[in-house]
């Protein structure tokens, strides 16, 4: 592996045996790369020249480009797209709450789940992001807003169990003690319901937040949002999720986008609630930000608070998500699809 910042310190202490330099030197290149989020091994001045330029020759350092940042009037999110080594772009975003800084990033460039609402599938999955390319939009998040980041939310483009050796390690080097250390209990992976993949996560018995995109109360309804659904039923995906919180104890998220006449009804609510009723969850609606390639319509208000109200009799933890920088290309995917468009357009 010749990928730095995608190494643990141990590998970290093997590479640089290798290059004939003392253990204790992997320490001083760690913390320069994953505590002091150096974007060049010209700032670690306690490594000597001779030792930075064999490392710039032999381990490039995985450092993303912000080719744009839309910051909200209303609430102050700011949305970076990132430019990688191969040209390609990906998009994250950095929410501000009273609680703290959180992080939402992408996990692969496009995605191959072809959620119906969803703009980041449009065009399909191009690549998997190593593990060093999902942390440096947290490194470097936090080296331009000059703000420290508490929690990060995996649900950005892509499905994180699609990638899921690179995720794993992605969440070693981030929580790790000799990193950012950002706390498991701080970190949360959405999932569509990559199923076996839920139970060899719930396996690893990590103490991150598992958030379920449900989106329909019954398999037919979900079918016509995420072609996933036809490969793992309703009742293996929420059979997956009570094994999760078995093995974990954390409780699991159930998101639920809210289309205009498609699950938004309030017969909908009374069967989402029945199917989940016994499992310990909490349930995020989501008015769904307008795709312009999609017919899907965001629902009324009073639609969404109905919805919200049903749940909450049936005795489901329920809350509405907060609309964070819908001023600015607000739905996931959306501002990576102007780029790009806008790209080929100049072609």
């Amino acid at each position: 592996m010749t990928d730095i910042k995608s190494m643990t310190l141990e590998e970290l202490r093997q590479a640089l045996t290798g290059l004939g330099e003392k253990p204790f030197r992997a320490k001083q290149l760690y913390e320069w790369i994953h505590r002091k989020l150096a974007v060049s091994y010209d700032e670690m001045t306690n490594l000597s020249k001779h030792l930075r330029e064999k490392l710039e020759k032999e381990y490039p350092l995985t450092v993303l480009e912000a080719v744009d940042v839309q910051v909200s009037k209303q609430d102050g999110t700011c949305k970076y797209l990132f430019r990688l080594e191969d040209g390609n772009v990906i998009e994250s975003v950095l929410m501000r709450y009273h609680h703290g800084n959180s992080v939402c990033i992408s996990s692969q460039v496009g995605c191959r789940m072809g959620c119906k609402f969803c703009a980041s599938t449009i065009g399909g999955l191009t690549r998997n992001l190593r593990s060093s390319e999902m942390l440096d939009q947290i490194y470097r998040i936090q080296r331009l807003s000059q703000e420290r980041v508490s929690n990060v939310v995996v649900m950005g483009t892509g499905e994180p169990l699609d990638n899921y050796e690179n995720l794993l390690r992605f969440i070693e080097l981030l929580t790790g003690e000799d990193g950012l250390h950002i706390s498991q209990r701080n970190l949360t992976v959405s999932t569509c319901g990559l199923v076996p993949k839920i139970r060899q996560l719930a396996d690893e018995k990590l103490q991150i937040t598992l958030a379920l995109s449900l989106h329909a109360p019954n398999d037919e309804k979900r079918k016509e949002l995420m072609p996933i659904a036809y490969k793992y039923t309703m009742d293996e995906v929420l059979d997956a999720c009570r094994y999760y919180f078995q093995k974990t104890g954390r409780r699991i998220t159930f998101e639920y986008s809210l289309v205009r006449g498609v699950n938004d009804f309030e017969e909908d609510a009374c069967q989402l609630a029945g199917q989940i009723q016994d499992i310990n969850c909490h349930v995020n609606l989501i008015p769904v930000n307008p795709v312009k390639e999609r017919s899907f319509r965001q629902s009324t208000r009073q639609a969404v608070e109905n919805f919200k109200i049903k749940l909450e009799k049936c005795g489901i933890n329920v809350t509405i998500r907060r609309e964070m920088g819908s001023d600015i290309d607000g739905a996931c995917g959306q501002l990576r699809k102007r780029f790009i468009d806008e790209q080929k357009g100049k072609e």
